[in-house]
């Protein structure tokens, strides 16, 4: 809901931006038909979300007289049920990208009534930098202030943000009153530029600032500031279960493995990336419990499990370019704000998700998928191959650079109907050159420096019991074809278990 009657303009100390104000219908109205928009979000952190609600708003209307609306949406990653969502339903999108969670517009994606681009989040700043897709009409971009040199205060997220400053012709600023003033200050905004004026990132360790608390903007593209007062989206998270937890264990007890071997350093291992969810949650609590303290993160979202991980001391510092909170967390968040800022750093997600510093750093990634496949291949996006579900977001950025590379899920989906380890992936995110280990409830299978039949075992015995006996039976019956090759398929077997699930709703056989 769109409240027009904000007039708090205290947090904008540049007197020039006061006379840029303007409601959020004013600035839909600038916002044309076949308009190529830049939002700020991150995983629901950090949208702007009265100016989307304005143009959804627009696009019904103009839809009803009969007339033509649509726009191209780019991102940080996901946005906010008033953003993606509210577009979608208006039938407002066109083009999407990179990264998307909302089901409304999941199904106008999967329809093909909106074109959809999955793009590795740490490359599309500097692709529409350099053009890739065109020219960038406006940036939306929610903030918390404006400073006296006409700098801006991001919320929590940092996303693309500084990118679609940079790039677009025109800006709108939404300045979100809601946000808490003390967000001034985490922030670490440091924008590369287009080779060949390309530098080595200066992070040394995920607690090194390099850049600026602040945004840069052009006063001259900017067309309007529009005040408003709204939560991100809140995430809710549900009570770890016993299969999350299992997984969780599963990671702690391979991670104090290569630390007996000698492969990650004693006590404070290596920066840790770890994906969003439950399992992810899970992973933390177990690390806690394992009794570690003092580690460090260099990761794309701190979510609940951060949080906790940060207030009793198993995290010390943690790098990230969002915050994902569900609401007891966004309270415990506020309530603490000073001290967290002592441990946590927010930056743009071309330097949380870099390659570059990933390598460097040696972070441990640790990233959730859809299905592996019993050689190690990751489906991480499509349901049944065809389908999208969210897009890869950071988890190739993190996977192939990785000094360490795991994919975690639960064994079943389904009510059991499917098995996440099956003979063939459907659609490959993945390869098995960049999957080092999988981890289920049933344990981990370590698949470095294996063959693919070597994998395969391995494999196998991390999958759920229901479906081994049909897994060996495929392996088994792949490596007696004559001519089995290195990697043994039956290929006109590969992809049955989709297509019974298809036919039958169960991958089970009869």
């Amino acid at each position: 809901m769109i409240d027009n009657t904000i007039s708090d303009t205290s947090r904008i100390k540049d007197a020039r931006f006061l006379t840029k104000l303007i409601k959020a219908d004013e600035a839909a109205a600038l916002i044309s038909h076949g308009s190529t928009v830049g939002f700020s979000g991150f995983v629901g952190a950090g949208s702007p979300l009265y100016v989307p609600l304005a143009i959804a708003n627009k696009a019904q209307n103009m839809h009803e007289q009969g007339k033509e609306y649509q726009i191209n949406v780019f991102s940080g990653a996901s946005t906010d049920v008033d953003l993606d969502g509210a577009l979608a339903k208006a039938e407002a999108v066109a083009f999407r990208t990179p990264f998307n969670t909302d089901p409304n517009m999941r199904a106008a994606i999967n329809s093909g009534a909106t074109r959809y681009v999955d793009v590795h989040l740490s490359s599309l700043a500097w692709q529409v930098e350099a053009g890739y897709f065109g020219n960038m009409d406006f940036a939306v971009i929610e903030i918390s202030g404006i400073t006296e040199n006409g700098e801006l205060i991001p919320t929590t997220s940092v996303g693309n943000n500084q990118s679609w400053l940079n790039y677009a012709d025109k800006i709108i600023l939404e300045l979100n009153i809601h946000q808490p003033k003390e967000l001034d200050g985490f922030h670490d905004v440091y924008h590369q530029p287009l080779p060949p004026h390309r530098e080595p990132i200066p992070i040394k360790t995920p607690r090194d600032r390099v850049g600026s608390p602040y945004m840069k903007v052009d006063f001259n593209k900017v067309v309007g500031v529009v005040l408003s007062s709204t939560e991100d989206r809140l995430n809710k998270f549900t009570p770890l279960d016993e299969i999350s937890i299992a997984i969780g264990d599963n990671v702690v007890k391979f991670l104090e493995n290569e630390v007996e071997a000698g492969r990650l350093p004693k006590g404070k291992l290596l920066p840790l990336q770890s994906g969003i969810g439950n399992v992810a949650n899970a992973v933390l609590a177990g690390l806690t419990k394992a009794g570690y303290k003092g580690l460090e993160c260099y990761s794309e979202v701190i979510q609940d499990g951060m949080l906790e991980l940060i207030k009793h001391g198993t995290v010390d510092f943690a790098s990230a370019s969002a915050l994902s909170l569900s609401p007891s967390a966004v309270e415990e968040f506020r309530k603490n704000v000073d001290f967290y800022k002592e441990h946590i750093v927010l930056r743009p997600q071309e330097i949380s998700n870099s390659p570059e510093a990933i390598r460097r750093l040696g972070v441990i990634a640790m990233n959730g998928m859809l299905e592996a496949d019993i050689y190690g291949n990751v489906n991480s996006t499509n349901v049944m191959g065809t389908n999208m579900m969210n897009g890869i977001g950071g988890s190739g950025d993190f996977a192939r650079n990785g000094y360490l590379s795991l994919f975690l899920t639960p064994s079943m989906a389904k009510g059991g109907a499917i098995s996440a380890i099956v003979p063939f992936v459907s659609h490959l995110d993945h390869t098995e050159h960049d999957s080092m280990v999988i981890v289920t409830e049933y344990g981990f299978a370590d698949l470095r420096g294996l063959s693919p039949k070597e994998r395969a075992k391995k494999m196998i015995a991390i999958a759920h019991p229901d479906f081994r006996d049909m897994l060996q039976d495929y392996f088994d019956r792949a490596c007696e074809q004559p001519k089995a090759g290195h990697t043994p398929h039956l290929l006109d077997e590969a992809l049955s278990w989709h297509s019974r699930f298809k036919k039958t709703g169960t991958m089970k056989k009869d």
